[in-house]
């Protein structure tokens, strides 16, 4: 879930000041006038939304692949044996194999272009104008480039389950 009192959403927001919570919970604003000159605020800005968005992606990766044990009674709680262990091992190796598996099959009927913009944006976590200023391109291509390669998926898909 998007914090929307984050420093991320708090910086981003305020586009006329550098924003972030202090350790005392205050938030703080340094504005174009705490700085020398307009250059040296919009470095230390696109900076901060940088930084900041670097953050927020990995704590969101981070709680995306954690479960948290806070609601869990104490005799819910129990290790396992050496055989679900090793089961559970042989699962998940089986899993990422069909997985890269699957990312082949779908590179061979994506352009290379089309491949890389998508992987950017749904693995990565770029946004499509993030995408296009990395490219130096618009962000109408980027975005039909990601449509047209979600469009030959669904298909590839659909092919996939005919079967």
């Amino acid at each position: 879930m998007f914090n929307r009192k984050s420093d991320y959403a708090l910086n981003k927001k305020d586009i006329s000041a550098i924003v972030y919570i202090d350790a005392d919970k205050h938030i703080i604003r340094l504005t174009r006038e705490d700085f020398s000159s307009e250059d040296e605020f919009l470095r230390w800005k696109n900076w901060s939304d940088a930084n900041y968005h670097e953050t927020e992606k990995r704590d969101h990766v981070h709680a995306n692949h954690t479960v948290s044990i806070e609601g869990l009674a104490g005799d819910g709680i129990s290790t396992q044996g050496v055989d679900a262990v090793l089961e559970a091992i042989y699962d998940r190796q089986e899993q990422e194999r069909l997985n890269a598996e699957a990312v082949a099959r779908i590179k061979c009927c994506l352009s290379e272009t089309q491949f890389r913009r998508l992987w950017l944006f749904r693995v990565e976590g770029l946004t499509v104008r993030e995408i296009a200023k990395q490219e130096h391109i618009s962000f109408q291509c980027v975005h039909k480039s990601v449509c047209a390669a979600e469009k030959k998926i669904m298909k590839l898909l659909a092919k996939w389950g005919d079967k």
